[in-house]
């Protein structure tokens, strides 16, 4: 395969977090927020579970500035989205409807992106960085006013597995820039 053949491919990030955000802190929303609006500045695509909280206030933030927001639901239709799950429509330019429920989205969810960009998250959270980190696939993880940071650390600590393609930072426009390298780097690896 031609690594440069298709350039013209956007990088697909996906933010992973909490859809109940009554941990996060005061400034979970700006942050999430803003890095929705650096994925899009960054000439990506943001990738959400379709849901509400963290990743619902980063794809409000790529709208804010028209960018491309994909979701995948656990659903098997708009309608199980919206009633049976309570998930939103809005904010998002496309959903695939999974039918897989949560662990079954959160496969897919992490697969199909490039990366995988972690905040305030939750044990949802917590399985998608594990996917990802199992897949070995770029992972930024967004510190803030939150414990999911310092779980993550443990967690690579832990797992005795090594670094893995991990990188930390406090501002979304710098750990964006970090994970679009990892996930240039890994194109061209190929």
């Amino acid at each position: 395969m031609n690594p440069g053949k298709h350039l013209h491919l956007k990088i697909k990030l996906c933010v992973s977090g909490a859809a109940e955000t009554g941990h996060c802190g005061d400034g979970a929303l700006e942050k999430a927020k803003e890095l929705g609006r650096e994925i899009i500045r960054h000439n990506c695509a943001l990738v959400t579970g379709a849901t509400t909280g963290f990743p619902l206030w980063s794809a409000m933030g790529a709208k804010e500035i028209d960018g491309i927001s994909i979701g995948l639901s656990p659903a098997s239709s708009e309608k199980e989205h919206v009633e049976r799950y309570k998930l939103p429509l809005e904010y998002l330019d496309l959903i695939i409807f999974t039918g897989f429920g949560y662990s079954g989205r959160n496969l897919l969810l992490t697969r199909s992106a490039d990366a995988v960009l972690v905040g305030c998250g939750r044990m949802g959270t917590l399985n998608e960085f594990t996917i990802a980190f199992e897949d070995d696939k770029p992972i930024g993880v967004l510190e803030g006013d939150w414990e999911m940071d310092e779980t993550i650390r443990s967690v690579i600590e832990k797992s005795h597995r090594g670094p893995g393609k991990v990188v930390f930072d406090s501002d979304p426009k710098r750990l964006v820039e970090k994970v679009v390298e990892l996930v240039k780097k890994d194109k061209t690896a190929r």
